[in-house]
């Protein structure tokens, strides 16, 4: 089951390294800035933690903007799909 909710920047995990495209991240700092977030990053929850493999330019977007949550589609999965997201 699959649940949207805010959760603290700093409880999200993200264990693959990215570089992200900063003319990307600027331009959706503009529009998180006006509109708010338009599209939940995805998470995985993992025995209580928070785990993020998909919406790297909207999360460092938030993490820019300075704010403290950001709305997550949250699935809960166990630690043998989490584990496959790291191979």
């Amino acid at each position: 089951m699959v649940k949207i909710r805010e959760i603290p920047l700093g409880q999200i995990r993200r264990p693959l390294p990215r570089a992200n495209d900063q003319q990307k991240v600027v331009a959706l700092m503009e529009s998180i800035a006006k509109e708010g977030l338009r599209e939940p990053i995805d998470v995985l929850e993992v025995d209580g933690q928070y785990y993020g493999f998909s919406g790297c330019h909207r999360y460092e977007a938030h993490q820019r903007l300075g704010k403290e949550t950001i709305k997550c589609r949250v699935r809960h999965a166990p630690r043998s799909v989490l584990q496959r997201h790291l191979a």
